[in-house]
This record gives structure tokens, sequence and C-alpha cells, in this order.
């Protein structure tokens, strides 16, 4: 009677979870997601870095953010990750540097941690202290911001805590379940193409973009052999044409930088692909981000926007540009916030960051591959019961 009717349940869940009719996740939610990249995904681990400048934690920042808080988000509210973790069922996870002061760490870092800091990149150099594309990392007190080589070190820390919380076969379960979401590389090309970067001398850019995706294999590799099996990775927007590009180029975009960014993203898909080939047992949802970005800068009014190039909050004072900073005289600040693509100089409004999530997580073929986050986990927890039930009926 017992296995009937657990094979009864099964197959009542299977049917649910395939159902297209439904666009909630049922019978298992996701348990944990866990984030890693750069400022587009930070919650706040910026604030907790010494040589961090500027710090995104006064306002205008998180004017939209509830109770108008400045977390030290670079935006005017949430970030695509809060709107992802919203869509699986999951707490907006919190910057790991902020757990040291938190008594209940351990419990929290179950539900997910965001690694991800404003200014990072796959290089150690980047976003700290010089173009080189190697780097020693020595702590916090160092750093400008976390390279994804110590954002995985970080999570190392995690998964060595979720062991011992859970147990090694628990923990694994918890991981293999958990989504890993990845967005790097923006401020790897940034830096590449800097005024007074040596990396052009070094480096070819079709050499500079290949070492980037062969810098990232490993990492993903490593966060694999800690449980990582469903990764959800984000690649490069159309970043030549954000405000910080157009206001020093004639209020075009820059060419070069986008043109760099599409064969980056290709290598990464490229990757992906190995990756796959290599570990069968990871699946990912790999997300074009540069076409839907572009597919807004194109068609504006479609998804609501008025404003694509000018950026909604920040200070110009002579040639220099500043961030959205309200103390800083003649900071900018839009009224019609829902209206524009951008922020600040570099940074999504969080409708967009919402417009983004929602393609990310159900939308079609022409921007998600192979598949998209909902795709991901209805096939994770079918899988998952699939496997369970065998295992009950032998």
């Amino acid at each position: 009677m017992a296995t009937n009717t657990f094979g009864w349940l099964f197959l009542s869940c299977a049917f649910l979870l395939l159902s297209r009719s439904s666009n909630v996740v049922l019978c298992q939610s996701v348990p944990g997601l866990y984030a890693f990249g750069d400022s587009l995904i930070d919650p706040g681990n910026n604030n907790y870095l010494l040589q961090a400048f500027p710090k995104f934690n006064s306002s205008f920042y998180g004017i939209d953010f509830p109770n108008e808080e400045p977390t030290g988000r670079f935006s005017n509210g949430k970030n695509a990750a809060d709107f992802l973790a919203e869509k699986v069922g999951l707490p907006w996870a919190p910057p790991y540097l902020s757990l040291s002061k938190n008594p209940n760490a351990t419990s929290v870092v179950v539900t997910g941690v965001s690694f991800a800091s404003g200014g990072s990149g796959i290089f150690n150099g980047t976003g700290n202290w010089d173009n080189d594309t190697s780097g020693i990392v020595n702590g916090t007190d160092d750093m400008k911001s976390i390279p994804l080589t110590m954002q995985v070190e970080y999570y190392s820390v995690v998964h060595d805590q979720l062991v011992q919380q859970l147990g090694s076969a628990g923990a694994q379960s918890h991981l293999s379940k958990s989504l890993f979401l990845i967005v790097i590389g923006s401020n790897d090309i940034f830096s590449y193409f800097k005024k007074d970067s040596n990396l052009s001398q070094q480096y070819t850019p079709q050499q500079y973009v290949d070492l980037m995706s062969s810098n990232l294999k490993p990492l993903i590799k490593k966060m694999h052999g800690l449980g990582a099996r469903k990764f959800v990775v984000i690649g490069v927007g159309v970043i030549g044409c954000c405000p910080a590009q157009t206001m020093i180029n004639n209020n075009e975009c820059n060419a070069d930088i986008n043109y760099w960014s599409v064969k980056y993203n290709d290598a990464l898909q490229s990757l992906l692909t190995e990756l796959k080939s290599e570990l069968s047992d990871i699946n990912y949802s790999y997300f074009h981000l540069y076409d839907a970005m572009n597919d807004i800068i194109q068609h504006p009014q479609t998804h609501g926007f008025t404003e694509i190039k000018a950026f909604c909050c920040g200070s110009v004072f002579g040639n220099d540009i500043y961030p959205c900073f309200r103390i800083l005289p003649l900071t900018a600040l839009c009224t019609n916030r829902e209206n524009y693509l951008f922020w600040d100089l570099y940074h999504p409004t969080e409708t967009a960051s919402s417009i983004f999530a929602s393609i990310l997580y159900n939308g079609s073929g022409q921007f998600t591959t192979p598949i998209n986050v909902e795709q991901l986990v209805k096939n994770m927890n079918l899988n998952t019961r699939i496997h369970s039930f065998s295992a009950f009926i032998k």
C-alpha cells in the first residue's frame, strides 16, 4: 500500500511538473541560490571592503528599494539576482561578507549567498590594483573588489559549512538542486579598452577574450567539484552603449567594446558546451543578455522605455562624470525611473533588471539556450523524483 501511495504521489508530481499551463515550480522548490559576479548582482559585498571606492550604500542608490534603503546594490532598487530569487521562491541572497557579523550565518547559507562584487572580473587584476591578468589576493583589506577566484574560494568555505550542517550526503543533495548564478566579464572587457590600459599591448582582443574564457573554465569546474550542478550563466550585455561610453563618444556606442563583447559571449557559449560534454551531470541555462538588451535599445517603447541612452541619475562636472550620490552638488535624479534603461553610468534600472530576470526565467529560445531557468528547475525536479522513485521500488 505504501508503495502504491508513493507511486501515485510521484506520478502526480511528475504530471504537474510537466504541465505547461503552470508558471509555478511545483512539489519542490529550489533550495538555494548562490551568486557569483560583478556589480550587476552585488547585494552589498563592497560595503565591507575597506579599499572599495566608491561604495554604493548611500542615497540616491536604493531609492526604490523597500524603505528607500541604500544597501550597496548598484541600482535604484532590486537587481536581477533578487528578482530571480523571488521567482524560485527564495529570499534575496545576502552578501557573503555580511555573514561574519551574523550569529545565524550557518543557517542563512542554506538558502543561498551572494559572493558578487562591484568592479570584479574573471582576472584578479580587474577592478583591483592594475591591468594585470594575474594577481595575488591577500585579503579584504587589499581589495577594491572581490575577483571571481576569491569568490569561488569563499564558496568553498560555505560548502564546508553546509557539509558540517547537513552532512556530506545532505549537502550534496542540497547543492545539486540549487542554482549557481554567474554574471561576470563586463569589467574585464572595460579594462582592456581603457585609455591607460597596457593589456592591448600584451594581447590582441581575440587572445584576451579567449583568455577570459580559459580562465573561467577551471573556476566553474572547481564549483562543480564542490557540488554545483545547475548553472545559470548570463552573457555580457551591450556595454558599449552604456552612458559612461556614449558620453565620451559623441553620444554614440563604442563599437569595439560591443564587438568584442559579442566575441566573448561566443567563447562563453562554447565553453559551456565543452563543460557539458566533459561533465555530463551538469545542466545550464545561458541568457543572451546582449540580445535582450539590444532588443530594448532597438524597440524601447515595446518594453515601456522612453529613454535608452541617458542615465537616470548622476553628476557631470566639466569633463568628469560621477555616480548618483545625493551629497554631490548638481546630482540629477529623474522622476520617471521606470522609463529609463540605465540607472547610472553603467547599471540598469530596477525596471530593466526585472525585465531581464523575467526573460531569463521563462523567456523563449531567442534569449535563453538551451533552456530557460524555469525549464532547468522543472527538469531538475523531475529527474530527482525519477531517481528517487527508481531507488524506492528496487
